[in-house]
């Protein structure tokens, strides 16, 4: 029963809608931008990872699929267009609430919310990482299908990136402004197209926990970083080998070779004012690394 009243209060507001569309629905910004924006205006218990996930919906359907994660104490509403009022067979199973929140636009008055809303975390980020995501369209190539470019050896005959995938897909925010920044453009991080190749390596990647730009490589300083956890400025480099079917002996050289290189990508990292974090699938791999250089910071990717 409440499956059929969802369906037809969704037709209803859908009609509604089409009859009389809002002046931001006829702007350029894009379905799920309008959608993170709206929402961030509402309390959200779970950080608004459901928000996040349905974005991409029609604002309606959103509703439907994410009201049960609203902080309901903490709101009112009111049918101030008296559209709930035609719809009141369905509001009845579904709740004045729901008919109301889901409307095609939001009447003034409508939703009142008691207290400050702190944009959910989820939410914060997904609209921080848009503002990355456009603020470098010719870097990023996102907006021509440019070609990445960098006076680095490792952004040369990149493979243009793909159209703007679905789902967890918005870039993270610049961090604040630094000085070391401001010394050198090359800081800016710059998202590009994964090395191909490695799906095994690159799933890892994404997979760092508050990774900020799954799916993608970042640019900083001319090397392309694995990860980039902006919430600690961290750049991450993740090294998938087999090392533990290996000899102590071939562990221990093979260690060695590797440690310059990755020397040279902390050096890399902390000119520009980040962290620098190594990622292995092994405790014999982080303890061979470890032993040659105790300044690195080495994690053990036990998700990998």
């Amino acid at each position: 029963m409440r499956s059929r009243a969802c369906i037809a209060l969704l037709l209803f507001l859908s009609a509604c809608a089409s009859s009389t569309p809002s002046p931001n629905e006829r702007g350029t910004r894009s379905q799920r931008l309008a959608n993170l924006q709206r929402a961030a205006t509402l309390p959200w218990t779970d950080g608004g990872r459901c928000v996040v996930r349905e974005a991409s919906q029609p604002w309606p359907a959103l509703v439907e699929r994410c009201y049960r994660t609203l902080d309901h104490d903490r709101l009112k509403f009111h049918d101030t267009t008296g559209r709930c009022t035609v719809a009141s067979a369905d509001a009845a199973v579904v709740g004045i609430g729901f008919c109301v929140l889901a409307a095609p636009e939001i009447a003034v008055g409508a939703v009142i919310v008691l207290g400050v809303v702190v944009v959910g975390v989820a939410i914060k980020e997904a609209l921080d990482a848009y503002e990355l995501r456009h603020a470098y369209p010719e870097e990023a190539g996102t907006s021509r299908g440019t070609k990445v470019s960098s006076r680095g050896a490792e952004a040369q005959d990149r493979p243009k990136l793909k159209p703007e995938p679905s789902g967890q897909d918005w870039l993270p925010p610049m961090p604040p402004e630094s000085p070391e920044r401001k010394r050198s453009p090359e800081c800016k991080p710059v998202p590009v197209s994964h090395r191909g190749g490695n799906d095994n390596h690159n799933r890892c990647a994404d997979a760092i926990k508050n990774n900020s730009v799954p799916g993608w490589d970042v640019l900083v300083n001319g090397k392309q970083f694995d990860a980039l956890v902006l919430s600690t400025r961290t750049l991450w480099e993740v090294k998938t080998d087999d090392f533990d079917i290996q000899s102590l002996r071939s562990q221990r050289f093979f260690a060695k070779v590797k440690l310059p290189e990755i020397q040279r990508e902390k050096r890399l990292a902390e000119a520009c004012g980040y962290h620098f974090a190594v990622g292995v699938r092994s405790a014999a791999h982080k303890a061979a690394l470890l032993e040659l250089d105790r300044s690195l910071k080495v994690v053990v990717m036990d998700w990998c």
